[in-house]
């Protein structure tokens, strides 16, 4: 580690006072609430781990909240199951989907399992009393045209209620959605172990 002089720490100090009044200004103006629309897209791991992560926040601070998942099914998730286990009091979880389109095989079984996940998501997203709905990979079913984009975009426009947040998450997500979006993060590549090293899906990592 570099020694610093007297004078270069007293610089540094006076730079970062001025980084924080700029900062302290910047959020005095910030003060407005709101439901926010939020997307996790892009190829990189994290999407759903996001999601989760925020689940557990708003469980943090007393919030009711819910999950529908779209897709995975009955695929291993330890963070669906620590929400069934220990918070059903506060989070809804309902696992909706059968399993990506290669292992059903039958594209029409997919729609209606997505068409059923879309009902329930809108009837968590209508009740007022409940902070955040995570739509987990919803824009996987988008993205096979199991349900519509624009529908979606137009309920969450003319029904959602005025403070409830919904996260969306899924690789490819459609712009129609990106467009109405509050908050869109992008997951992006750079390296992957399974892609580079062959390595499997790995308890606390994948799953």
């Amino acid at each position: 580690m570099t020694d610093h002089t007297p004078e270069e720490n007293k610089k540094h100090a006076e730079r970062m006072a001025k980084v924080q009044s700029a900062r302290k200004k910047m959020m005095a103006k910030k003060t407005n609430t709101k439901g926010l629309i939020i997307i996790h897209t892009g190829n990189g791991k994290g999407k759903s781990s996001s999601g989760f992560g925020m689940i557990l926040r708003c469980i943090g601070h007393g919030f009711p909240c819910a999950v529908v998942q779209f897709i995975k099914g009955s695929m291993v998730s330890a963070e669906r199951d620590l929400l069934k286990e220990r918070f059903a009091d506060i989070c809804q979880v309902h696992v909706m989907g059968e399993g990506f389109t290669w292992d059903t095989q039958d594209r029409e079984r997919d729609i209606a399992a997505a068409r059923r996940a879309w009902e329930k998501a809108k009837e968590l997203i209508r009740n007022p009393e409940i902070r955040m709905v995570l739509l987990d990979e919803l824009n996987i079913a988008l993205r096979y045209d199991y349900l519509d984009a624009g529908e979606i975009a137009d309920f969450l426009l003319d029904e959602k209620p005025e403070m409830t947040h919904v996260v969306i998450t899924g690789r490819n997500a459609p712009d129609r959605l990106i467009d109405i979006a509050d908050l869109v993060s992008e997951m992006k590549e750079i390296k992957h172990p399974f892609r580079k090293q062959g390595i499997a899906a790995q308890a606390g990592v994948e799953f």
